[in-house]
């Protein structure tokens, strides 16, 4: 799902209180090679999470207002309240250490 706007995340949060944004812009290698191995593995080992997407490159106020300056950067969302923030150097590793325990507990 593509966010357009900071409302769209906070309708998110009432509705689907677990979530997860990923900022990213396509003029970001970094970005493109991320992505598609950041959703799979978020699809795969964390299906309840529904997981967004914000094009930077579009939409570069949302990433600010939320506090988010450069890219890659990824924000999860459980029981709407922020868990987990990253940026720049985005672990596959540390997010599934991060999020395994309370996923657990939570389905």
């Amino acid at each position: 799902m593509q966010i357009k706007s900071l409302r769209e995340i906070e309708v998110l949060k009432a509705q689907h209180a677990t979530f997860c944004v990923y900022f990213s812009s396509p003029n970001c290698g970094v970005c493109q090679v991320l992505k598609p191995k950041l959703l799979d593995f978020l699809n795969e080992t964390y299906p309840k999470i529904k997981v967004c997407q914000v094009d930077t490159a579009i939409y570069p106020d949302i990433a600010a207002q939320l506090g988010f300056y450069t890219n890659p950067s990824f924000i999860v969302f459980l029981n709407g309240q922020e868990f987990l923030r990253r940026s720049r150097s985005i672990s596959l590793k540390e997010i599934d250490e991060s999020l395994a325990r309370p996923y657990n507990l939570m389905f």
